[in-house]
């Protein structure tokens, strides 16, 4: 049960209190009940909505998110998720996984007064996924389906925030945008149906400005994950992201002057600094709090190396794994969270002794 009480006598510049760990969204299992469990017990500062990919369509990240649009009905296909006709079986199994997720949050979030983060699939990552009504090419590549798509997009993210804050009334909801396909939308590294050719790249303020539609349409601070490299920090801030999620072993040395941009511009940065699934620390047998004191200086280093006040580090950067844990066993599920907790807590402390 969460019974974090937020003390509201002071303006925080970020949602979240300092030394915060949080998840990237999925778990492993079907059982959202279990999974808010793990959650509200090894992330007590900065809970998530647990997503559980491993139901079935509809509970992936595209399909959960696609039936969220308004006026703009999908069905799945045997190569995933395409708009449709009509509003069929396929998005009304999706509300149900939804609405059983929201369910599983709510007994999980009784009395509970604090940041509570959720997650989409951006419009561009959404684009690339959907494949248009009558043709197996994707929606990105028709300027009238994209444009569509992100207006839908829009309305449904704010539909989606109100419904969480009438389930969680005592919550500040933090909604995740993730955008895993933007840097190969920007890179014209997207492929056609067929394979044989790339669409053409979108240029950075395009997709700053429709992105930027959605963050603001959810009316609530909003983070931007993506997870593949390189991450368009630059671009993330133009949209209006109030932070930015990343994985910290795909970060290159050459991103860092991003990062410390984006920190300086007063961005929030939740680091993804522990394996999701593979951790030699974990098959070596090595004490989990050794381990997570790693994970924390690994954190603190990049920030070192960036040239930031050592003073805004625990309030401005959040403790994350790389990605999403659906690939994980439930044991090591539970284990990365506890670490990442554990290594956001240690980093005052680490910060002293240096």
């Amino acid at each position: 049960m969460l019974s974090r009480v937020q003390d509201g006598s002071t303006a925080r510049p970020f949602p979240w209190p300092a030394c915060s760990a949080t998840g990237i969204g999925s778990m492993p299992g079907t059982d959202p009940g279990e999974a808010m469990a793990v959650i509200a017990g090894e992330l007590p500062d900065l809970p998530h909505l647990a997503e559980l990919p491993a139901r079935g369509p509809g509970a992936d990240l595209v399909g959960r998110t696609a039936a969220l649009l308004v006026d703009l009905p999908v069905e799945t296909t045997a190569r995933g998720w395409r708009l449709a006709e009509r509003r069929g079986r396929d998005v009304r199994r999706a509300d149900g996984m939804m609405s059983a997720d929201l369910d599983a949050a709510e007994e999980a979030a009784q009395g509970y007064a604090g940041p509570f983060k959720i997650q989409v699939c951006g419009p561009w990552t959404l684009a690339a996924a959907l494949e248009l009504t009558r043709s197996v090419e994707p929606a990105l590549g028709d300027g009238g389906a994209l444009a569509d798509l992100v207006a839908s997009l829009a309305e449904g993210v704010a539909a989606h925030v109100a419904a969480v804050r009438r389930r969680l009334p005592g919550a500040e909801v933090v909604v995740q945008v993730d955008e895993p396909a933007l840097p190969g939308v920007l890179a014209g590294s997207i492929p056609t149906a067929s394979g044989l050719r790339r669409l053409p790249a979108v240029d950075e303020q395009t997709a700053a400005d429709l992105l930027g539609a959605v963050l603001a349409a959810a009316k609530a601070p909003a983070v931007v994950h993506c997870c593949a490299a390189p991450v368009p920090f630059g671009c993330l801030a133009r949209a209006g992201a109030g932070a930015i999620a990343f994985d910290l072993a795909t970060l290159r040395r050459d991103d860092e002057d991003a990062v410390g941009e984006a920190a300086e511009a007063g961005l929030g940065l939740l680091a993804g600094a522990v394996p999701p699934v593979a951790d030699p620390a974990a098959a070596a047998g090595r004490d989990p709090l050794d381990a997570a004191r790693q994970t924390a200086n690994e954190v603190i280093g990049l920030w070192r190396r960036i040239g930031l006040p050592a003073a805004a580090l625990a309030g401005q950067v959040v403790v994350t794994p790389g990605c999403g844990l659906a690939g994980a066993t439930p044991a090591r599920a539970r284990a990365v969270l506890a670490r990442c907790r554990t290594a956001a807590r240690a980093i005052p402390e680490l910060i002293e002794e240096a």
